[in-house]
């Protein structure tokens, strides 16, 4: 249903690399590269996650409430991309661990502070 997800970026070369680093740990890549608009992937087929600076040329802001979830293939890739997040320089908002019936969750920050998640259902 969701083609892509666009967060916005003031440092896009920061986003560029923590991102590049972040999705490594789950197979994903960058897909397509227009210089101000980056979207990591596996394919043009599936969903996928966008930086850019924003278009109006105000500078880029977090959504308060706004998340974006990352599919883990098992509770382990969820423990890695979130370790790696942090190790990148992203903020912890919740260590990974069960959160509710089938559904294992780690919660952190980017660098710009845009809130994301790594979750496995099973």
């Amino acid at each position: 249903m969701i083609g892509y997800t666009t967060l916005g970026a003031n440092n896009l070369e920061e986003a560029a690399q923590f991102y590049d680093a972040l999705f490594a740990v789950c197979g994903a890549s960058r897909i397509m590269d227009l210089g101000t608009f980056i979207l990591w992937g596996t394919s043009l087929d599936d969903s996928a996650l966008a930086v850019t600076k924003p278009y109006d040329g105000n500078a880029a802001t977090i959504g308060n409430g706004v998340m974006v979830a990352i599919r883990a293939k098992s509770e382990e890739e969820v423990q890695a991309i979130y370790n790696k997040a942090i190790e990148l320089g992203g903020a912890d908002e919740g260590a990974p661990g069960p959160r509710g019936d089938g559904f294992y969750a780690g919660y952190f920050r980017d660098l710009e502070g845009n809130k994301l998640n790594a979750f496995f259902m099973g």
